[in-house]
């Protein structure tokens, strides 16, 4: 859980130098990938008990500080298509030897992000991927199981619910950051900021379609796991959770590229979090 691993968002405050991070992108010297996430991967997890571990994905994440944080321990195997991918672990699934493979396929995200879970270019997307699958029953060895699974789901949001807050709206009185992704605001307070007051007027200005909630609030209400002490300061003072079909941007750092994301996930909703669990092989008994 989020708490134990400690990537809480998209992106989380980086309490120790006073600052925002994005956790796909923003790692250095002052944000270590095995300092930040320091528990055992599944894969090194995997390696201890003899089983040799498998990263099939494109080629471009291979030395990313992201890939450090939560593949670490694996062979990397770079790919370019699904198709590939798809073959090139069938391939380390026929090798001799034990082994977890484990692939990644970021196309139905980014066509989702950039036109929509309800455009064609999903669609299209995972018709690639179900054509892919199609040889697996009949070339997946007799003693090996494959998941398919994702790890979220993700809601269509209009032009128009994409809410621009202006630079001067009240409720960013006493916020000194704002993490977190537009369906879930994550507000770091500054230190003489009143959180109750702050609470309140986000309360008043959007309770009628999200969830805002203290950090407490939202730990107590398990959204993060249990929560490391050192991993404490990376969640927000108050949160800001979309229920409806909406999205927040702060006017003073929103992008064109940002605004235009159609498809977002963050949140708590049924589509954003209800996902599928597909079984193959030994899995599928």
């Amino acid at each position: 859980m989020p708490g134990e691993h400690g990537l809480t968002g998209y992106s989380a405050v980086d309490a120790a130098h006073d600052r925002v991070v994005t956790l796909l992108s923003d790692w250095g010297e002052r944000m270590a990938p095995r300092d930040w996430q320091p528990n055992p991967t599944v894969f090194e997890t995997a390696a201890d008990d003899g089983v040799e571990p498998v990263v099939v994905a494109p080629e471009r994440y291979r030395s990313t500080g992201f890939t450090e944080a939560v593949l670490r321990g694996a062979r990397y195997v770079g790919a370019a298509s699904i198709a590939d991918r798809i073959d090139a672990a069938l391939a380390e699934l026929a090798a001799p030897g034990r082994r977890l493979v484990y692939v990644y396929i970021p196309e139905l995200d980014s066509a989702g992000h950039a036109h929509g879970a309800a455009s064609e270019q999903w669609l299209h997307r995972l018709e690639e991927l179900d054509a892919a699958l199609a040889p697996v029953e009949r070339l997946l060895p007799a003693d090996a199981g494959l998941l398919l699974t994702a790890d979220h789901g993700m809601l269509d949001v209009p032009e128009h619910r994409r809410l621009v807050i202006a630079a001067d709206d009240p409720v960013w009185e006493g916020v000194r950051h704002v993490a977190g992704e537009p369906r879930c605001l994550q507000l770091a307070l500054e230190d003489d900021a009143d959180p109750a007051a702050v609470l309140e007027r986000w309360r008043a200005a959007e309770g009628a379609r999200a969830w805002v909630v203290t950090r407490q609030e939202a730990i107590d209400a398990g959204w993060f796991g249990a929560v490391r002490p050192e991993v404490l300061p990376r969640i927000g003072d108050v949160l800001v959770a979309a229920r409806a079909a909406v999205a927040y941007y702060d006017e003073r750092t929103a992008t064109p590229r940002s605004l235009a994301m159609v498809g977002q996930h963050g949140s708590l909703s049924p589509e954003e979090t209800r996902i599928p669990l597909a079984r193959w092989g030994a899995y599928a008994a």
